[in-house]
């Protein structure tokens, strides 16, 4: 993460995220905390990560989940050169539902 994002509003957030306990929970809070278009954004991002480490094409992806492939584009650099939190939730996810 940024160091300019390293902040006490931020740490808070962090902090109540993980205070989550299930997915009904998660809905209530980010459903009050973001638009329906900034939670658009989000899960439409995070779909893209899911299917580029999948090796679905750009096209592929922008078919199922109407991203641009600008916005496709970001998503990869953050993958391929970002700070691995994608590959880590999705291993964790992997993880979990092997279980």
């Amino acid at each position: 993460m940024s160091k300019n994002l390293h902040t006490p509003s931020m740490d808070l957030l962090l902090d109540g995220i993980l205070t989550l306990k299930n997915r009904d929970e998660a809905y209530l809070f980010f459903e009050d905390l973001c638009t329906v278009g900034e939670l658009s954004a989000i899960s439409q991002r995070f779909a893209v990560a899911h299917m580029l480490q999948n090796d679905n094409t750009y096209q592929e992806i922008a078919d199922a989940t109407g991203a641009s492939t600008a916005t496709i584009s970001r998503v990869n650099r953050s993958v391929n050169y970002g700070n691995d939190g994608y590959e880590m939730v999705f291993e964790r996810l992997r993880v979990k539902s092997d279980e």
